[in-house]
């Protein structure tokens, strides 16, 4: 027997590593569900409360506008729940890797065969893979229930059920939606969530202010420089499109982020693989100092 046969595969205390983090912070998963299901009972007490005549004259409307009064629920239904994980992966990353260290649970795992490459990688997988794929499965989950919700109510008033499934068209916003996570906030906001796994792992006391403050003072001081050099501000700029997405244009909000979708432009941009290399790095450091820190 071949002793290496019965070797652990190298991916299972990553795996092992990103269930922990799901088993220790809960507001993962949590808060999104909240924000959905509260969206979910406005809608529906909205829903309910339309009258007939309301109803009849907004399905009356010509093919584009009715299109558009339907859809606008979904898309802030999905704007607030990728907000609110957005939000969620800001938070988590900055407490990361200093918690760790602050509850002393450090001594713990690094007694454990789990390299420092391994916890960053399983703690970055949590705003870069996780939260992106969980808001997708909520957002579609929601959504559909809208559907059988404003389908349910029609019918109730003697109206056409099936058309909020013509008009919101649930397959064609789910491959769009897809594409904007995994476009955005995968890859997009990488090198976001690395730089503040980074100040976490460097952060050395009061917690999440304190690396608030070492995230944000680099930036801040940067920007502050260019503008009394030079009296531009294009690093102030490269971080408003940074946090707009590749989407939208600086300073331009849409309703609907979900409404263009050209990979072309997205993986040819200088700034996606420009932020991926900061990411990388980024997250090299992180584990470096990982490894030498001790607890708080």
């Amino acid at each position: 027997m071949n002793p290496q046969s019965d070797a652990p595969p190298a991916t299972r205390p990553l795996y092992w590593s990103v269930r922990r983090e799901l088993w220790e912070n809960r507001s993962i998963y949590i808060a999104p569900l909240v924000v959905a299901a509260v969206f979910l009972f406005a809608f529906l007490v909205g829903t309910i409360t339309v009258p007939n005549h309301t109803m009849r004259a907004a399905l009356a409307l010509d093919p584009v506008q009715q299109q558009k009064a339907l859809e606008w629920p979904y898309s802030v239904a999905a704007m607030l729940i990728m907000g609110t994980a957005f939000f969620v992966g800001i938070f988590y990353c900055l407490e990361a890797l200093h918690g760790e260290r602050r509850d002393r649970s450090i001594l713990f795992w690094k007694s454990l065969p789990v390299s420092d490459l391994t916890t960053v990688l399983a703690k970055a997988s949590i705003p870069i893979v996780i939260l992106p794929l969980l808001s997708f499965a909520i957002i579609v989950a929601a959504q559909l229930i809208m559907l059988l919700l404003s389908s349910a109510v029609l019918l109730a008033s003697g109206l056409d059920a099936a058309t909020p499934w013509r008009q919101v068209p649930l397959f064609q916003r789910s491959s769009m939606l897809l594409y904007h996570l995994v476009t955005v906030h995968v890859f997009w906001y990488a090198p976001i969530h690395a730089w503040l796994l980074l100040a976490s792992a460097w952060a050395r006391r009061a917690a999440f202010l304190w690396a608030a403050l070492w995230a944000a003072l680099p930036p801040l001081a940067i920007g502050v420089v260019e503008r009394i050099a030079f009296n531009t501000s294009h690093f102030a700029a490269m971080l408003q499109r940074r946090m707009a997405g590749p989407e939208m244009p600086s300073g331009n909000v849409r309703m609907d982020p979900l409404a263009h979708a050209d990979p072309g432009t997205f993986l040819s941009a200088p700034g996606l693989w420009i932020g991926l290399a900061l990411a990388t790095a980024c997250l090299a450091a992180a584990v470096r100092l990982r490894r030498k820190r001790e607890p708080i």
